[in-house]
């Protein structure tokens, strides 16, 4: 299609839409104005261009007011491809970066059920705010996601900003943190003045780098005023949109912390049962036998999903290169040499006992129980034999 000779309509259809607009209808004009602008067609380019700077004044000259959206009503502005970032005065950086609806997952990452059930009553008091505030209950508006490294915290947060169709305004901990005395408290300030301005949800990644103790005899003074200053601007958001902090850490964050988060969340290492849906879904596009998946997913006890991803990136690799293992045990037996940090020493030791033991093992554990033919394909020997030695 010819797009000059149709701009006008095209024009007229942006003109027309920019009179209510909302989030999704602006980030997809910058889109196209992008477009235009990369295919040449500069004209075009900037007659959008000038529609959308149009909107963005009024938007800001408008008082603000409740938007409707997918999660309770929040105040504040529409935010932009194109709005400007805060920046570090002294070094330029910026402090956050921008992640839009249309670029978060829409798929929960993979946990416990019971852990799935909570996520989903936080979403919906989000996205059922009005109606608790006629009963004069506030949502949640503040989460504090725990636990250990890999275990999906971060996708969790992106994926309850998706649900809610909200942009994510992640901070940067390592551009706010400065040498020059009292700058990053500055910065935490422009942090969250620019994230209370719009309709966004803030997230607070590595959140024990801003959070530490203020009475660890280690930490200077900077420290403290940091501290300080991280739990005035945390109050003063309460009623001006959504906070997630997410840490490996918990034991580093100071008491008061605590306090600022109504939500407190500790995202667990995968069960057996989650650790079996990871490995298969890790185990594509090779054709893994269940009892394998089973028998991985055992041995992986206490890793976390990211871990568990890596383990079976090295047994595919294991699988399909040059010299072939002998079998499916000896596979697992060579990555484990060299994944040893992966695997709890209970079931490391139970990987490296003697065939013997291990068919006795497979046969009958606190995870499963496998069948003679199952067990004899993963050793790789006859069924009488299995079945002789684990009587």
């Amino acid at each position: 299609m010819n797009v000059s000779k149709h701009f006008t309509i095209i024009s007229a259809i942006c003109r027309v839409a920019l009179a209510s607009p909302s989030e999704a209808l602006l980030f997809q004009i910058e889109r196209l104005q992008k477009a235009l602008e990369e295919g040449g067609l500069t004209p075009e380019s900037k007659s959008l261009r000038a529609l959308l700077m149009k909107a963005e004044r009024s938007s800001e000259m408008a008082p603000r007011k409740l938007v409707p959206s997918r999660a309770r009503s929040l105040p504040g502005e529409v935010l932009l491809p194109s709005t400007h970032l805060p920046a570090d005065k002294e070094t330029g950086a910026r402090l956050v970066e921008v992640i839009f609806p249309d670029q978060l997952s829409t798929e929960l990452p993979i946990f416990p059920d019971e852990f799935v059930r909570a996520m989903t009553q936080v979403v919906n008091e989000w996205r059922n705010g009005e109606e608790l505030s006629k009963l004069g209950i506030l949502p949640t508006s503040s989460c504090l996601l725990v636990g250990p490294p890999g275990t999906g915290k971060t996708s969790l947060a992106y994926w309850l900003a998706g649900q809610l169709g909200l942009p994510v305004v992640l901070a940067r901990i390592d551009a706010m943190m400065s040498s020059f005395l009292g700058t990053s408290a500055r910065n935490i300030a422009q942090v969250f003045s620019f994230a209370n301005r719009f309709r966004c949800i803030l997230v607070l990644d590595e959140f024990d780098s801003l959070a530490k103790m203020r009475d660890d005899p280690n930490e200077v003074g900077e420290i403290k005023r940091v501290v300080n200053a991280l739990l005035q601007n945390l109050d003063n958001r309460k009623d001006s949109g959504v906070t997630i902090g997410i840490t490996n850490h918990p034991k580093l964050l100071d008491t008061a912390v605590w306090r600022r988060f109504s939500a407190q969340i500790e995202v667990p290492l995968p069960d057996f049962k989650t650790r079996l849906v990871i490995a298969k879904l890790y185990s594509q596009p090779l054709e893994i036998s269940e009892p394998e998946l089973k028998f991985i997913a055992a041995l992986l006890d206490g890793c976390s999903g990211a871990e568990i991803e890596d383990f079976l990136i090295a047994y595919k690799k294991r699988c399909v290169l040059p010299p072939a293992a002998p079998s499916p045990l000896a596979a697992l037996r060579d990555i484990a040499t060299l994944n040893s940090g992966r695997l709890s020493s209970p079931l490391r030791a139970v990987l490296f006992q003697s065939d013997t033991e291990l068919m006795g093992w497979l046969r009958h554990n606190d995870y499963f129980e496998l069948s003679l033919s199952d067990t004899s394909k993963i050793v790789r020997k006859g069924k009488s034999t299995v079945s002789r030695k684990t009587k």
